[in-house]
Parts: structure tokens; C-alpha cells; sequence
């Protein structure tokens, strides 16, 4: 059923919110439009990106919920009711399109099959196929440092079961000067990552 109301999404942070502010600075202007961002979930209590969305024009809904404390709250149950937990928390917003900007914790099949049709998107830090995982950005560094790569760069793809390993949706490198340090590097490539997030959240809503 068509809906002529804002798009919903959510965001899933860790950290500072770098990305979340692009987003939160994109929605409803002419790279984001007719989209709101209805919750923003944070595996880390102390993140700076929950006092962004709680500081907005327009206040975020937050949410908290780290998985040590979960487990140790819920004897007997895993990582994966973890994920559940997380999911129920973003069902309950109703969203569109659930992005992760900047989620250090990879989501198991307990959060992607709960999500039944709704995408998810990742922000990942490195090209399609080089360096899954966590570290990408030092990992990079120090293989250019050795020869070992001419270039680097960062990608938004769709989340599927194999880490970063989702179909790209935007992908943009980032050359990594001779001499610079690794500070510069990083960034450098954060402020492409801005660009990205918002552009990959436009096409996975196809606006």
C-alpha cells in the first residue's frame, strides 16, 4: 500500500554520529526528501551521535542496548537473542530502510531474519571485497604503507548474512597520499563517508 508520508528510518550508531549528523542534516532537503528519522539505537550508552539525535531541530527518538549487559541480564540466552532484542527494538519504529552508521557489532541471522522485507543498509570503510570486517581503515593504511594496495575507499551496500559482503550501492575511493599520516587519511575518508551515507540512503529508499 502506497504511503504519502516521510520515509522511516533508523539509525543504528556506536560512536560519534559523524554520519548519523549527515543524515540528520540531509532528511527532508533535496539530497533526502521526504524522509525522517524516527529512532536512532546505540550499542554503546556513552555514544556522542545519541546527544546528536536528542540535540536536532526536530529531537530523535534514542534507544540503548549493549549485548554484555543484555547477556548478563538474560542468563541462558546468546548473541543471536541479542540481535533479536536489537530487531524488536527497530520493528517497533516501523521503518523503511534501517541504516548502520557506524554499528561496531555485526548483526547475525537473530536480527537479519526478523527483519523480514525491511533493507538494511551498512556504511563500510573500505572498497567491495577488500578488508571485511572491523579495522578496514588501518588495515588499508598499513597495506598501502607496504605496496600491497595503489588505493582505498568506502562503500554502502545492503546487509546480507556474509560481512560486508553486500551488494554496493555506493562506492567511492579515496586515495591515500605518500607520506601523510594515518590521522589525515582518516579524515579525509570520513568526510567522503558523509557524502555516501546520504546518497546510499536515497537509493536504498529510491528517492
Amino acid at each position: 500500500m502506497a504511503s504519502t508520508g516521510p520515509r522511516r528510518i533508523v539509525v543504528l550508531i556506536s560512536g560519534s554520529g559523524s554520519n548519523l549528523q549527515a543524515l540528520i542534516d540531509a532528511q527532508n532537503t533535496p539530497a533526502l526528501p521526504n524522509v525522517q528519522i524516527v529512532l536512532v539505537l546505540s550499542n554503546r550508552k556513552a555514544a556522542y551521535g545519541l546527544q546528536r539525535a536528542a540535540q536536532a531541530q526536530l529531537p530523535i527518538p534514542t534507544a540503548y542496548l549493549a549485548m554484555q549487559p543484555y547477556l548478563k541480564a538474560h542468563p541462558g540466552e546468546t548473541r543471536d537473542d541479542y540481535d533479536a532484542a536489537v530487531a524488536e527494538i527497530v520493528r517497533e519504529a516501523r521503518p523503511d530502510l534501517v541504516v548502520l552508521a557506524g554499528w561496531m557489532h555485526v548483526l547475525g541471522n537473530g536480527f537479519l531474519d526478523r527483519m523480514g522485507e525491511v533493507p538494511v543498509i551498512n556504511l563500510h570503510p573500505a572498497l567491495p571485497g577488500a578488508f571485511d570486517g572491523t579495522h578496514a581503515i588501518e588495515r588499508a593504511f598499513e597495506a598501502y604503507q607496504k605496496g600491497e594496495i595503489e588505493r582505498a575507499g568506502i562503500m554502502v551496500h545492503r546487509v546480507i548474512r556474509e560481512v560486508d559482503r553486500g551488494e554496493p550501492l555506493i562506492v567511492k575511493e579515496v586515495p591515500i597520499e605518500k607520506g601523510e599520516p594515518l590521522e589525515a587519511f582518516e579524515e579525509r575518508l570520513h568526510k567522503v563517508e558523509w557524502q555516501a551515507i546520504v546518497e546510499g540512503t536515497a537509493k536504498a529508499l529510491g528517492v
